[in-house]
């Protein structure tokens, strides 16, 4: 089951994309979905998040939303070189800054417009089967650690064999931070807790239901917590067939 799981799982090596219709095309699945981008400069720790709002291919250009925070703003005027990192559906898209950002205030948001990346680094970093829980099962988690001041309990939504979605009650993404790894999470499975470290990938509030859904990547885990991991989403894989069985 280890060795199965671990092959479906294997990252593919990364393509280096170079022309602009490849660029272009695969920064629009960013834009279109709404995916959370990190932005890091190059000597300095502190991660920004930002999305893409505009393309063009014709012009060579992005335009990308306020930082946040927005105190990154000052790197970038000051020409600081940076890379933006973006996931969608398990691939990483990453660039290096092609140029300076600047920043334009012509439209109803503030925003950040330069030139079109030269390369784009694109990684298929999984292809593990993700195990989404069914409403009456979901599995209770807490996220804790020296970077947090006390636990969140939420609930889990689904795993693979590298991450797992959450969601939390109410408004916490001010409490948590893109790129952060949370040094204690752990989830209650049917046969016994796991505990793991994990890095937050991926933080969204929707108003409209008062949730927050996160999303994170396993971080440094030890063979007994990734067996216990593996087990379970097979577990969840045997039920999925079942059902979808059951169903035909």
């Amino acid at each position: 089951m280890s060795n199965a799981l671990n092959a479906e799982d294997a990252p593919q090596p990364p393509k280096v994309l170079t022309t602009p219709l490849e660029i272009s095309g695969n920064l629009r699945q960013l834009q279109d979905s709404h995916d959370p981008l990190i932005i890091t400069f190059h000597e300095r720790s502190q991660r920004f998040q930002s999305y893409l709002v505009d393309i063009d291919r014709e012009r060579k250009t992005i335009v990308l939303d306020e930082m946040i925070p927005r105190d990154g703003e000052r790197f970038l005027l000051a020409g600081e070189p940076f890379k933006v990192e973006g996931f969608h559906d398990g691939v990483r898209i990453a660039w290096d800054s092609n140029g300076p950002l600047t920043i334009d205030e012509s439209g109803d948001t503030r925003c950040y417009r330069g030139p079109l990346p030269d390369q784009v680094v694109y990684h298929q970093r999984r292809n593990a089967f993700r195990a989404a829980l069914k409403l009456a099962q979901l599995v209770n988690v807490d996220l804790d650690g020296e970077k947090l001041k006390a636990p969140i309990s939420g609930k889990l939504l689904d795993i693979s064999a590298t991450g797992c979605k959450l969601r939390f009650e109410g408004d916490i993404s001010s409490r948590l931070q893109l790129g952060q790894v949370y040094d204690r999470f752990a989830a209650a499975l049917p046969f016994g807790k796991m505990t793991a470290p994990v890095e937050l990938r991926y933080l969204h509030f929707e108003e409209r239901i008062s949730t927050t859904f996160a999303g994170v990547r396993f971080h440094n885990m030890s063979g007994l917590v990734q067996r216990q991991v593996e087990r379970f989403v097979y577990q969840l894989q045997r039920e999925a067939r079942r059902f979808d069985k059951d169903d035909f």
